[in-house]
C-alpha cells in the first residue's frame, strides 16, 4: 500500500445470510413440516461485490446509493465491525479511526452521558488521563452539560448525535467515518459539524461520508462513489457523481423498481 494511501479495498465482498420464517417456537417449527412455505429458509445476500477502492490521505469521499446498496456495510468493514467475506481491506498502520455509523452504537443505555463518553473514548484507545484531557471540550462541543449525568436512554436521537459527534471530533482521528449524521439534530449543530469536518480536511484528515443529502455531500466531499447493488457504479468528481446518481434514481423510478430495505441478517 502506498504511503499516501490510508484505505485500500482489494476485491472486497461481504456476504450475509437472510433467515426467513425463523422461529424458536416448537409449534411453528412443527408447522413447517406440514407446510413447506412455512419452513425456515436461508438466503445468501451479497451486500458488497468485488469492491476495489483506494482512498488517499486527506481525501473526502461521499458514498451515495439507494437503500441496501452497501454503503453502511463498507463503513463497518473499515471500522472493523465486520470482516470481508472475501478480498482484503487494508487500513494505514496506526491510523486512528473515529466513526458515527449508527446512532447509539458504542453507547450503553443505562450509563450516563459522562460514563458513555469515558467508555467510548476508551474503546478508541485513549487512556483515562487522555480522556480527562478532552472531557471538558467534548461536553462543551456537544452542548449537553446539563444532561451529561443523565442516563443516555433518556436522550433524544438529536442528543445521541451531539454526544457521538462531539466524541468523534475530539478524538482527533486520522480517518472519520460518517453515516447520515445530518439526518437528526438542529441546523446550528449540523453547521458546526460541517465546519469541524472542513477543519479536519484542512489538517489532512480523511473522511468517508454516507449521505442522501446532496447539499451536505457538496459541502464536504471532493469525490463521489455511487454504489448500486453492492458494486461501484461510479467513482469520480462530485458534480458528475451526483448527476449519475440522479439519473440512476430516475431510471429505477421509471422501471418501477423499489428500494431494498434492511432485513435481519447474519454476516458470514
Amino acid at each position: 500500500m502506498s504511503p499516501l494511501t490510508v484505505i485500500e479495498a482489494r476485491s472486497v465482498s461481504k456476504r450475509f445470510l437472510l433467515r426467513h420464517n425463523a422461529s424458536v417456537e416448537l409449534k411453528v417449527r412443527f408447522l413447517g413440516f406440514l407446510h413447506p412455505d412455512k419452513r425456515e429458509s436461508v438466503e445468501e445476500f451479497w451486500a458488497l461485490k468485488n469492491i476495489c477502492l483506494t482512498v488517499g490521505r486527506g481525501e473526502a469521499i461521499g458514498l451515495v446509493g439507494r437503500n441496501g446498496s452497501g454503503k453502511s456495510t463498507f463503513l463497518k468493514l473499515v471500522a472493523a465491525i465486520h470482516r470481508p467475506s472475501s478480498g482484503r481491506l487494508l487500513v494505514a498502520r496506526q491510523a486512528r479511526i473515529a466513526s458515527m455509523i449508527e446512532l447509539g452504537v458504542g453507547f450503553h443505555p443505562e450509563l450516563t452521558g459522562r460514563e458513555n463518553l469515558f467508555l467510548n473514548a476508551a474503546i478508541h484507545g485513549l487512556t483515562r488521563r487522555e480522556i480527562e484531557g478532552i472531557y471538558d471540550a467534548t461536553v462543551e462541543y456537544s452542548g449537553l452539560a446539563h444532561f451529561i449525568d443523565v442516563p443516555i436512554k433518556t436522550y433524544s436521537s438529536g442528543m445521541h448525535m451531539r454526544l457521538g459527534f462531539a466524541i468523534a471530533a475530539n478524538l482527533d482521528p486520522d480517518i472519520l467515518l460518517l453515516d447520515e449524521i445530518f439526518a437528526v439534530g438542529d441546523a446550528n449543530f449540523q453547521q458546526r459539524c460541517i465546519e469541524t469536518v472542513k477543519d479536519f480536511l484542512a489538517r489532512g484528515k480523511t473522511i468517508i461520508f454516507v449521505s442522501h443529502t446532496t447539499a451536505s455531500v457538496r459541502a464536504i466531499c471532493r469525490r463521489v462513489c455511487v454504489l448500486e447493488q453492492g458494486e461501484i457504479a461510479f467513482d469520480g468528481d462530485v458534480d458528475n457523481g451526483l448527476a449519475f446518481y440522479d439519473q440512476l434514481l430516475a431510471q429505477k423510478s421509471a422501471s418501477g423498481e423499489q428500494e431494498v430495505h434492511a432485513q435481519t441478517a447474519n454476516p458470514i
